[in-house]
């Protein structure tokens, strides 16, 4: 089993994003670490990149201001490095800077240095299912995974390719549209996991979920984990409009995360009965 799937294993998952170096480099490693405590099992780490096409305003910002802060690719692999965490990390970013990076082009080099710092896998939302192979020979390597995002329009030719390329768990998209918190559960959320049903990787729901009770319904409806993206990141970006400590931003970060793992844990004890296989 890799790192990514022993976090899957004896319940459901926590995962939430943020974006590496919003708004500062020591912020942001105060505020993943921050993340651990209040429960993630597995954490997404946004590698920015200047045109981020799956994210919605919240992200973008931050993406902005991380920029503007200095990061860079070589950068967030010393961040990666600096992390004192001991749960699986998964780079969120654009293939153009996977791609670029290094003396010669293709992924190998990205792969390579990222397995070096301990990052456990990958989620690139503008790869092609058609053009993974390249970095999932590079991830099968040197032992990482390759997580893949299945939209409530993917067809089921796409989706065959897409299950094939993936390992880790399969990153289900709730709602249509790009990243964003939102005060309800799409109802498209039980479709998309039913699309899934027969396939052997855990599925994690991200987009729009906020609160712990959003959790726990998703995870009552079958979800193997959830990740939470924007209403974190606008917790980083409240206390930063606000001129906040960094401790009192962590806390709150805390708080957030520990309400959502909750949420999680509650949703997946009111399934009646479990679904069978989960967790196995």
């Amino acid at each position: 089993m890799s790192r990514i799937d022993e976090a899957f294993a004896d319940g459901p998952a926590f995962v939430p994003y943020l974006a590496v170096g919003d708004p500062d480099y020591e912020s942001s490693l105060a505020y993943v670490e921050a993340l651990e405590r209040g429960g993630a099992d597995v954490i997404e780490l946004g590698l920015p990149f200047s045109e981020p096409i799956a994210e919605g305003p919240t992200i973008q910002n931050a993406v902005v201001r991380a920029l503007e802060a200095g990061m860079t690719p070589e950068r967030f692999f010393e961040f990666v490095a600096d992390l004192d965490v001991d749960v699986p990390l998964v780079c969120m970013t654009y293939y153009n800077l996977i791609y670029q990076f290094g003396a010669e082009q293709g992924p190998r080099p990205f792969v390579e240095r990222a397995a070096e710092v301990g990052v456990s896998g990958f989620v690139v939302p503008d790869l092609p299912a058609e053009e993974a192979g390249p970095l999932r020979e590079a991830c099968d390597e040197f032992g990482l995974d390759l997580i893949s995002i299945v939209a409530p329009t993917t067809g089921e030719d796409r989706l065959e390719k897409l299950v094939a390329v993936s390992s880790g768990y399969i990153y289900v998209q709730a709602r249509l549209g790009v990243t964003g918190a939102s005060s309800s559960v799409s109802d498209r959320t039980t479709e998309s996991l039913a699309r899934l049903e027969g396939v052997d990787l855990p599925k994690a729901v991200g987009f729009g979920i906020s609160s712990g009770e959003q959790a726990a319904t998703v995870v009552e409806a079958g979800a193997d984990g959830v990740i939470v993206g924007s209403a974190l990141v606008d917790i980083v970006a409240e206390g930063h409009e606000r001129g906040e400590t960094t401790e009192a931003t962590a806390d709150r970060l805390e708080s957030k995360a520990r309400e959502l793992k909750e949420g999680a844990l509650e949703g997946y004890g009111r399934r009646t009965p479990a679904p069978e296989g989960s967790f196995e």
